[in-house]
C-alpha cells in the first residue's frame, strides 16, 4: 500500500465538500462520513440505509463490527454527518437494505476503485498535490482530531494501534511538531 497523506487544510476540506457538494450528493457523503469519523473505507462502503437510519431519523451513532476482535464500534455522527446524510437520503429513493453507496449500474456498493477515484480527484480539483487516496479520508480524520486535542490514546484505539509513536506517524505527524490546544473549559 502507498503512503497517502491526511488533508491539513481546512480551508481546502470546504473547497472538496463544495466542489462535490455540486457534483453528487453521494459522493459528498462519502468525503464528509470519512473525515468525521476514521471508519475505514470498506466499512464506509458496505454499510447499508438501516446502519444510519432508524426509518424516522439519523441514529446518533454507527456500529461497524471490527475486522480482527469482531467486536462492534460505535461512531458518533455529528451534525456535518447528519445534514449530508439527511441530503442523500431526502433525494433518492432507497430502501434499509440498499447499500448507502450504491452504484449508479447495480445494486451493490461502489468499489473502493471507484471511491479512490471520487476522493483523488475532488483533491485535485482543488490543488491538493500531496498523496491522496481513500486512507487519506482516515488520516485526516485523526490528524484533526488530534489537533483539536483529542487524547493519542483514544486516536491508537480508533486505528487499533500499539504505540503513540505509530499513531503519529500514521497521522503524519512529527514528533518535533509543536501546536498549541486550546483546552477551554469554559465554567
Amino acid at each position: 500500500m502507498e503512503y497517502v497523506d491526511p488533508i491539513r487544510d481546512i480551508d481546502k476540506i470546504l473547497a472538496i465538500k463544495e466542489n462535490l457538494r455540486k457534483q453528487s450528493s453521494r459522493d459528498l457523503l462519502l468525503f464528509v462520513l470519512g473525515i468525521n469519523t476514521g471508519i475505514r473505507v470498506h466499512d464506509l462502503l458496505s454499510l447499508k440505509v438501516i446502519d444510519v437510519w432508524d426509518g424516522s431519523s439519523v441514529r446518533e451513532f454507527l456500529y461497524v463490527s471490527d475486522e480482527k476482535s469482531e467486536e462492534k464500534k460505535g461512531y458518533y455522527i455529528n451534525n456535518q454527518v447528519k445534514m449530508a446524510l439527511e441530503n442523500y437520503l431526502a433525494a433518492l429513493e432507497l430502501t434499509e437494505s440498499d447499500y448507502l453507496f450504491k452504484s449508479k449500474k447495480n445494486n451493490l456498493p461502489i468499489t473502493r476503485q471507484q471511491a479512490y477515484r471520487i476522493i483523488n480527484h475532488a483533491a485535485k480539483e482543488v490543488g491538493i498535490s500531496g498523496k491522496i487516496g481513500t486512507h487519506t479520508l482516515r488520516k485526516t480524520f485523526g490528524y484533526h482530531a488530534y489537533r483539536k486535542g483529542i487524547a493519542i490514546s483514544i486516536l491508537m484505539a480508533i486505528y487499533n494501534h500499539q504505540t503513540p509513536a505509530e499513531t503519529l506517524r500514521y497521522l503524519g505527524i512529527e514528533k518535533n511538531d509543536k501546536h498549541l490546544i486550546k483546552l477551554d473549559v469554559n465554567l
